[in-house]
């Protein structure tokens, strides 16, 4: 599933990327994203950019292109 399937205040868990582009991994790794980091969706602006994200005790925004780039799943 992707970030533009979940609403605000749902829990979930990163499974994975569909980005084959390696650098690009590596900068969702170094802001926090790694497998199994489950976030809460605090905020998704209506046509779905910017997406806020609570992860780790910080609070991320995200670009549509940086949200659809990761796999997640609700828990």
């Amino acid at each position: 599933m992707k970030l533009k399937d979940m609403k605000a205040g749902e829990t979930g868990k990163v499974t994975g990327y569909t980005t084959s582009d390696r650098n690009y991994r590596q900068k969702l790794l170094r802001m926090g994203l790694v497998k199994g980091a489950e976030f809460t969706l605090t905020r998704m602006a209506p046509l779905g950019d910017p997406a806020e994200i609570s992860i780790c005790g910080s609070s991320l925004t995200l670009r549509k292109a940086e949200a659809d780039a990761l796999d997640v799943e609700k828990i």
